[in-house]
């Protein structure tokens, strides 16, 4: 997946009050988030950014795919429960950062 300039993910605090705008990071979206993804861009953590990718890939985490964000934990909001083109996965929100995506219309 190429990384995406015109939409840098919001790196800092997670809202958990209010959707990604227009653009932004699955992590940072709220319960109830809709919206398709831009595209994959991994960033150091506990997986080498080339492992994170492939592992998000292969999940279906692929540009142009709707994405809706269906629950999260009760504390701290992780980990978070994703449906990607009718398929749900979850995932933690340090690793849902890595995904750029856009909000629905």
């Amino acid at each position: 997946m190429s990384t995406s300039t015109d939409c840098l993910p919001p790196f800092g605090v997670v809202s958990m009050t209010a959707s990604v705008p227009t653009c932004g990071h699955l992590g940072a979206a709220a319960l109830g988030f809709r919206g398709r993804i831009r595209a994959v861009n991994p960033i150091a953590g506990s997986l080498p950014p080339e492992e994170l990718e492939r592992r998000l890939v292969e999940l279906g985490f692929v540009e142009g795919a709707m994405v809706e964000l269906l629950h999260q934990g009760l504390f701290g909001g992780d980990p978070i429960a994703v449906r990607v083109d009718g398929v749900t996965i979850a995932l933690r929100r340090r690793e849902a950062a890595a995904v750029l995506v856009e909000a629905a219309d």
